[in-house]
């Protein structure tokens, strides 16, 4: 199996290289705003799944500088997916999406549900997953989208929830997300590719945690929860769980791995 991967050095590319060390993989080193040679690094090397993991990822980045973000998170999308067709040969394509393309729902999002995304990154994300779908549906290109919900690590920034939680800067807000481990989401995209699956597929728990809980069960103090939180963000996973694929962390293993490996 020899892959190509994108973001290598990223949260999910660094975890994803561990947790499958038995697989060839071709890592892109430079930046995806340099389309020389991005074109010239597909043309030159020889692979069978794409591995599309880089992205700005922080929202105040995207906001920063959208128009920078918009060569990395969508122009980039277009060149892979035009360099891949020119291979002529069978590639799984695998692009990693994200919950924020979804609009807010009371209930867990499905596939299909409404897409609305709720800021500049999840519009760049949805955009992209447009033109995969429009430019890979019969060609040689076997695209799967995985849209990745909420999960933490030990080198995610600081201003993501759960590590500003432990630097008490986060706000109580009363909204459920999804989180999920990242040892979790590898062994869901490991899946996906080892059955060569195509379509749009939710990377998630599956459960809703109130953000105002996970403050409460890092600071170890008692938080009165409202009942009815609002801007929800939660995936239905029975797409992947009828692949076979069983998640194996919750959110007290989720904060327990990051307490480990940051205090």
């Amino acid at each position: 199996m020899i892959c190509a991967i994108t973001g290598s050095s990223g949260v999910l590319g660094t975890n994803f290289l561990k947790q499958f060390p038995n697989i060839t993989f071709v890592k892109y080193k430079h930046d995806l705003a340099e389309k020389h040679k991005l074109k010239k690094w597909i043309k030159n090397n020889k692979f069978d799944y794409f591995l599309h993991f880089a992205a700005i990822v922080p929202v105040y980045e995207v906001n920063a500088d959208y128009q920078h973000a918009k060569k990395i998170n969508y122009d980039s999308v277009k060149i892979i997916v035009k360099e891949l067709k020119k291979k002529k040969k069978k590639i799984w394509f695998f692009f990693s999406s994200t919950s924020h393309v979804y609009q807010f729902s009371k209930k867990k999002l499905k596939e299909h549900s409404i897409k609305e995304p709720i800021n500049k990154y999840g519009k760049l994300k949805l955009m992209a997953e447009k033109y995969i779908i429009k430019n890979c549906s019969n060609t040689n290109i076997v695209y799967c989208i995985g849209r990745i919900f909420s999960f933490t690590h030990k080198t995610q920034n600081k201003k993501f929830f759960i590590p500003s939680v432990f630097l008490q800067k986060a706000k109580q807000i009363n909204t459920l997300r999804d989180f999920i481990d990242i040892r979790d989401i590898c062994s869901c995209i490991m899946l996906l590719m080892s059955k060569n699956k195509r379509g749009v597929f939710n990377i998630g728990s599956g459960i809703g945690v109130n953000l105002i809980k996970i403050i409460s069960l890092i600071q170890n103090k008692k938080i009165n929860i409202p009942v009815k939180p609002d801007n929800n963000l939660v995936a239905d996973i029975t797409k992947i769980k009828r692949l076979g694929w069983k998640k194996k962390y919750n959110i007290k293993d989720i904060i327990k791995e990051y307490k480990k490996k940051n205090l």
